[in-house]
């Protein structure tokens, strides 16, 4: 393979690496509002709880039960993570990054065989 065609290669590779990222963007943006908006529910009902007298005075059970604020948006919060939420937040960033670095090193693979 000539020069000219991995040049070519290269440029199709980055403009489709470009399209599949544009594509991304708004499922990303909405799941990073989402996510914010999760972490400042939980946040606030989480100083609520700290800041009541009755905390202190009762078992941690309890305390959950009387605040159903705090534990709904920390259950929410705890389920969004272990449903992958943070590799939707990072993912077009993280593509990019990859591919950067593949670009760096120059590999040209072939067959099994990886030269740089």
């Amino acid at each position: 393979m000539n020069s000219l065609e991995q040049a070519e290669d290269l440029k199709a590779f980055e403009r489709r690496l470009t399209e599949y990222v544009s594509c991304l963007q708004p499922a990303t943006g909405r799941w990073r509002m989402i996510l914010i908006v999760v972490s400042v529910c939980t946040a606030t009902g989480a100083w609520n709880w700290l800041i009541d007298p009755d905390t202190q005075k009762v078992s941690f059970f309890s305390s959950l039960w009387n605040h159903p604020f705090f534990t709904i948006s920390c259950i929410t919060l705890i389920a969004l993570f272990f449903a992958g939420i943070h590799k939707r937040v990072v993912a077009p960033s993280m593509y990019p990054s990859s591919c950067l670095k593949l670009f760096f090193y120059q590999l040209c693979c072939v067959g099994y065989v990886c030269v740089q």
